[in-house]
């Protein structure tokens, strides 16, 4: 039996990561999981306090390292899990004691550089400077680091210097089973085609783009025949074609049905490292249109799983949908391999058992040295 704590950031897509992985984990009998979840803490006294109250890596980290000196009084843990590496910075003293998996979506370094699109600034250069330092004994010391991506794991070898036998890439993954359609057979060719669209922030995400290319679209004859589905908690108004969903719950069954209705995922998102809904939309078997930002490129392979366009191009997003829109062969093709890509490389279940491996690993190798 290994005692493992689990500690993982609730913030952004990390907070269906860890949904997924409370899901999994216990699947494996020889794991006895402790769960830490840092969450952005706005009431009560600690919300008032200077510094703290302002800034998510002290926030996270003495949350963890709270939880951390808990369960080393309750019985000790034999390892322990990051997501992401900001909980674990303030923390890193547990690091040089116990067992430990760093798992990132990002760098920091390629956050800042997307940091426009998070309402994200970074501080003055003494500061940043400091952090660097922070987050590259940070990785020293942990025992692995798991990223996302392939495209997070060359930003630590380029410029945080982590060797490459450090670093497996394991991606967050769906539970590809239950995002599956129920049905192999797709909709009528008499049916509007229905494309949906996901995403918290509406703006950021790409989702006034594609209501304008929307509309472009609705305006040519042959295209009029046309619905826009938009998940988002941002208020759009009403107009023709256009179906608007604000209370829908990350995994739910609402969520899913919505996807096996639809026949096209469109995120032409302006920053993203690598969003999971990506995952969703493959496994549910949607071709996919998105943006060639960061880590999408992995998912979204431009002319097998769908279409890549570059961001902010109202012009390019409009004539990848319209082709499309106009090719059913090619969005059932597309659909097919984007399923099938999920179901190999981002399957939950799946890439839960590699990550627990892994860690199982890095603690008998600490027993025998």
């Amino acid at each position: 039996m290994y005692e493992v704590g689990f500690i993982v950031e609730q913030a952004l897509g990390h907070v269906t990561h860890g949904e997924n992985l409370r899901q999994n984990v216990p699947a494996d009998p020889e794991i006895k999981a402790r769960w830490a979840l840092p969450a952005w803490q706005t009431t009560g006294l600690k919300a008032k306090i200077p510094v703290y109250k302002s800034n998510w890596t002290v926030q996270a980290g003495l949350q963890a390292r709270q939880a951390i000196a808990r369960w080393q009084r309750e019985a000790p843990v034999d390892g322990l899990f990051f997501h992401t590496q900001v909980p674990a910075v303030l923390a890193q003293k547990w690091l040089h004691h116990i067992p430990t998996i760093l798992s990132l979506d990002a760098t920091p370094r390629q956050y800042d550089r997307l940091g426009a699109y998070y309402e994200h600034e970074t501080g003055p250069s003494w500061l940043e400077q400091k952090k660097y330092e922070l987050n590259v004994s940070c990785y020293r010391a942990a025992s692995h680091l798991v990223t996302w991506s392939t495209w997070a794991k060359q930003g630590l070898i380029d410029e945080y210097f982590v060797p490459a036998d450090k670093i497996t890439v394991i991606p967050p993954g769906v539970n590809t089973a239950e995002w599956s359609p129920p049905s192999p057979h797709p909709h009528p060719e008499t049916d509007p085609v229905k494309i949906l669209f996901v995403g918290g922030n509406l703006e950021r995400k790409g989702g006034l783009l594609l209501l304008d290319a929307f509309r472009q679209l609705r305006a040519e004859s042959p295209l009029a025949n046309l619905e826009l589905h938009l998940v988002t908690r941002d208020a759009v108004a009403a107009e023709p074609g256009l179906h608007v969903y604000h209370q829908m719950q990350p995994n739910s069954a609402a969520l899913k049905q919505l996807f096996h209705q639809s026949d096209i995922f469109c995120l032409p998102t302006f920053g993203d490292c690598l969003p999971m809904v990506l995952s969703e939309a493959g496994a549910a078997r949607l071709p996919l249109i998105s943006t060639d930002v960061a880590a999408i490129p992995e998912i979204v392979r431009h002319d097998e799983t769908g279409l890549l366009v570059p961001p902010h191009n109202t012009e390019a997003l409009t004539a990848a949908l319209r082709q499309l829109i106009l090719n059913r062969a090619q969005r059932l093709a597309y659909g097919r391999n984007a399923q099938q890509l999920i179901q190999r490389d981002h399957d939950a279940p799946t890439n839960a058992v590699r990550l627990l491996t892994l860690l199982k690993a890095k603690i008998n190798e600490a027993k025998h040295t």
